[in-house]
């Protein structure tokens, strides 16, 4: 069990993203984590709400079982394997939350406290952060056909442009949102 609670080496995961992409391009399928909202929507909505939901949702299953997996790996992971000690991360990136305003996560915490938590969405900022963040992502994800796992991983490992574009897209944005949008959120 003590393997399984250490960091493990960041080596790992690519060498598993590797296996990943081999056997889905084995299999003929796509990764990408947004398919599976427009298979959620469809199973709730229905196809009847709009042409748009209106196509097979079964044949992304297999997807939707990565989803459910993915979220209980996470449950399972947070239960029985948490890491007692606080998260790693580097002091430029302590001094850059402190310079916002926002104190480091602590020991048990993967994310700082300051931010995230139900009373930030009672705030301006807070709305802006995840509502508005969050409605913004997902359209994004529909209008750039896919999201970063499905562009940076299936769309690059297909040598496909539109997903290098895309990804570049992604990258900017990041660089842009941490550096002068979450700033400037922070400050009202």
């Amino acid at each position: 069990m003590e393997i399984l609670t250490q960091p493990w080496h960041w080596a790992f995961s690519g060498i598993m993203l590797v296996f990943i992409v081999f056997l889905l391009i084995f299999l003929g399928k796509r990764f990408g984590v947004s398919s599976s909202f427009k298979a959620i929507c469809t199973i709730v909505a229905g196809r009847k709400t709009c042409d748009y939901f209106d196509y097979d949702w079964k044949s992304h299953t297999w997807l939707l079982m990565f989803v459910l997996g993915t979220i209980g790996g996470g449950v399972i992971a947070n239960m029985f394997m948490a890491n007692p000690n606080p998260v790693a991360i580097s002091e430029n990136t302590i001094q850059d939350l402190t310079e916002l305003g926002i104190a480091p996560p602590q020991a048990e915490h993967l994310v700082p406290l300051d931010l995230f938590n139900f009373e930030v969405l009672q705030t301006v900022p807070g709305v802006l952060i995840f509502v508005v963040g969050g409605f913004l992502i997902g359209f994004g994800t529909r209008y750039a056909g896919g999201c970063t796992s499905g562009h940076a991983i299936s769309g690059l490992s297909n040598l496909q442009l539109p997903s290098l574009v895309a990804v570049i897209g992604f990258f900017l944005g990041g660089i842009i949102s941490t550096h002068v949008l979450l700033p400037l959120i922070l400050s009202q």
